[in-house]
């Protein structure tokens, strides 16, 4: 059985890498902002010929976009099933949230394994316009996997111990 110290543990982990990863998703958004304006005033006003800025944005969305997946994984604030576990005795609601939560490990499990091969392959595709290979921009789909199948994890263990369920509610209350 898992004890409470270590649902405790695990999820102050899970929030603290939840933490950091907003904040870098945040950091991406800006930088995606700006090198949007950035590209738009140059096409309008500046007429300078940046060609850079429309496929570094492209790269900065996916992974911005990429990286958001394992915050609404620990936030359950992925669209989910909510309209038909609402409406499902509360036993049958605990265990199709727990098949979802295997499948989505399962999935994000997947992604990470084939997102290296992926990854490597990426080693010998360049860019079209920056002179670099597509390394960093196919590394976005198994960094973000894994960081998802940990989210995953740390919300199955920390909404779904495996103890009685006072336990569980003291569980919850130790997160808190």
């Amino acid at each position: 059985m898992i004890n409470n110290h270590f649902i405790a543990r695990l999820d102050a982990f899970g929030r603290r890498l939840n933490w950091v990863n907003e904040r870098i998703c945040a950091l991406l958004m800006a930088v995606l902002v700006l090198t949007i304006w950035i590209g738009v005033a140059d096409r309008y006003a500046y007429r300078l010929g940046y060609t850079w800025t429309e496929e570094f944005a492209r790269y900065t969305m996916i992974w911005c976009a990429l990286l958001a997946v394992p915050c609404g994984a620990y936030r359950r604030e992925h669209i989910g099933l909510e309209f038909i576990l609402s409406y499902m005795p509360k036993p049958y609601r605990r265990v199709l949230q727990l098949a979802l939560d295997l499948i989505g490990i399962a999935f994000f499990a997947f992604l990470t394994f084939y997102g290296i091969g992926m990854t490597a392959e990426g080693k010998t595709l360049y860019a079209n316009i920056f002179d670099m290979t597509m390394l960093v921009p196919f590394a976005s789909v198994p960094i973000s996997s894994a960081l998802t199948v940990i989210q995953l994890i740390v919300t199955m263990v920390r909404d779904f111990p495996l103890k009685a369920p006072e336990t569980a509610k003291k569980a919850e209350a130790v997160i808190a």
